[in-house]
């Protein structure tokens, strides 16, 4: 059986108008057309769908129990083409990314903001989570995107770098550290540190670079392990602790009254990238809002 969206288009539209003639010229086609593909129907389906005669046209018992099904499934295929077009034209589209708390405060919304007012019938929806959740997001396919650091041995994700993130120790500012004229790693050795928990990708990146560098900070002895930025910079505040943190992070430090300061020997950076999976296809919405992000970022 191979019916087609042809044959089931003249079937309905000869039904609907009653004769071959107006049905040709509604379809664009000649009514010898239109009778072949009512026939191959017919025969397809092994049914009678019309009674003919010389002036008369019919429909046939058989042909009135199938007229809705083939009228619903002419609606149901010329709807998807259409849909289909729409999201190709970028009329309408959904598109979920997921980053960091700083990134979704600070950097995001403006950007959504502005590609809202491009394409105001592609909605985006923007998922602020821990960083970690960020690279599980993406894998498993619950967002489209994501904004953080891919790791190095990661198959799965790959990352297009937006910006790079310089490592820096957020300060009370009656620290004795914030009066230093220079400040190195080696001085918060005996400090209280605040900072990510394990197997955040920005801990990591930290930790490597640091061995890297033949520095070893005790994080497992003093590091005060917080999962939210805000939270590790309210604690700052508070007098906790000293918060090794990135960058990203500068506004809204300063515009707390807190001191920022970047350690030298080394210098350690990382890039903060837009993510996506390696085997997942983005829609039409998730493509142009990727490359609006690239674009606009760069």
């Amino acid at each position: 059986m191979d019916i087609t969206l042809k044959q089931l288009r003249a079937f309905v539209t000869v039904a609907n108008l009653g004769q071959f003639t107006l049905a040709a010229d509604k379809l664009g086609s000649s009514q010898s057309a239109v009778s072949t593909l009512v026939r191959q129907l017919e025969q397809n389906l092994n049914l009678r769908l019309f009674d003919r005669h010389t002036r008369l046209l019919r429909l046939t018992e058989a042909g009135t129990d199938i007229l809705p099904v083939a009228a619903r499934a002419v609606a149901d295929i010329e709807g998807m083409v259409e849909s289909s077009r729409e999201l190709n034209a970028l009329r309408r589209g959904k598109v979920s990314i997921a980053a960091g708390t700083v990134q979704a405060a600070l950097m995001l919304p403006q950007l959504v903001n502005a590609f809202n007012k491009l394409y105001p019938e592609i909605s985006v929806a923007l998922h602020d989570v821990a960083e970690k959740a960020v690279l599980e997001q993406v894998a498993n396919s619950s967002v489209d995107l994501g904004i953080g650091t891919v790791p190095e041995d990661d198959s799965e994700l790959m990352g297009t770098r937006l910006t790079t993130d310089e490592f820096l120790v957020v300060l009370h500012p009656d620290d004795p550290l914030a009066k230093l004229t220079e400040l190195r790693w080696t001085d918060l050795v005996d400090r209280k540190l605040i900072g990510p928990q394990r197997g955040n990708p920005i801990r990591d990146r930290l930790e490597n670079e640091l061995a890297r560098n033949g520095i070893v900070l005790p994080f497992d002895k003093t590091m005060q392990e917080v999962a939210l930025p805000l939270t590790i910079i309210g604690m700052v505040e508070g007098g906790l602790g000293v918060a090794i943190m990135t960058s990203a992070v500068t506004r809204l430090a300063t515009s707390m009254g807190l001191v920022v300061r970047t350690p030298t020997e080394p210098h350690i950076k990382r890039e903060v990238s837009l993510i996506q999976k390696r085997a997942r296809s983005l829609s039409p919405a998730a493509r142009r809002f990727r490359d609006f992000l690239l674009k606009s970022v760069h």
